[in-house]
């Protein structure tokens, strides 16, 4: 049986003078397999993510507006403006930067996914992707970050949608093998899922979850994360996911 919560994003310091909107980690939300840490993240230059090393999970970034720059002990050097993504596998060590490109504030989702524990030792690895899958379906806009064709690839079976809604409508939420774990996090509008009112400010976490109808009340825009959990304990250390 499906467990629905809703959770209050939590404004919280980071990096180096950035403030981000967090759904997890915080005294509300712990992590919810296999995410581990949920940030919205808006930084105007000179803020930012400067060097930092992380291992043991994976990362996608999905770029809301402005652009982001990474950088890596792996030689990667890449720009991800809005409507593209990039993804890191930190695997046993990586070191890396993130910072807004340019003068325009950068916003973004960032979202770290655990990996299994027969993968954490694997070699560190990057991908980028300049512009998002899209498709119209029932009057919805569906931009596809992971798990679609063409999408950012992960090594835990994730679908990442990101769902524009110009009218009131209602559409099945994308997940992939049930049950899983989901996330659904409105940017604009208001929206009702498995029977709970969400608007921005506000998220709805869901476990053993078959089967969801996101359906928006007023017109907006809202992201639906899918993953199928691992059931292993989750161990994180600050940038480590052990």
């Amino acid at each position: 049986m499906a467990i629905w919560n809703v959770v209050p994003i939590v404004r919280t310091p980071e990096g180096a003078g950035a403030v981000v909107s967090r759904l997890m980690p915080t005294p509300h939300l712990r992590h919810l397999d296999p995410f581990v840490v949920f940030d919205d993240f808006s930084v105007q230059a000179p803020a930012g993510f400067p060097d930092h090393p992380h291992r043991g999970f994976e990362a996608v970034t999905w770029m809301l507006e402005g652009a982001f720059h990474h950088r890596d002990n792996l030689g990667n050097d890449s720009v991800v403006h809005a409507g593209g993504a990039q993804r890191f596998t930190a695997g046993r060590g990586l070191v890396h930067s993130e910072m807004p490109w340019g003068e325009q504030p950068a916003r973004g989702i960032q979202l770290w996914i655990n990996l299994p524990r027969a993968l954490k030792g694997i070699e560190p690895d990057y991908q980028a992707l300049d512009q998002a899958p899209c498709a119209i379906v029932d009057r919805v806009t569906m931009r596809h970050v992971v798990g679609h064709p063409g999408a950012i690839r992960l090594h835990t079976p994730v679908h990442w949608t990101d769902l524009s809604f110009d009218q009131p409508g209602a559409i099945d939420a994308p997940l992939p093998d049930p049950p899983s774990t989901v996330i659904c996090y409105p940017l604009s509008g208001r929206f009702r899922i498995a029977g709970h009112e969400i608007e921005p400010g506000l998220a709805l976490a869901g476990q053993q979850v078959e089967s969801a109808t996101i359906d928006c009340t007023a017109p907006g825009r809202i992201l639906c994360i899918s993953g199928v959990p691992h059931n292993e304990p989750i161990r994180q250390w600050g940038p480590y996911v052990d």
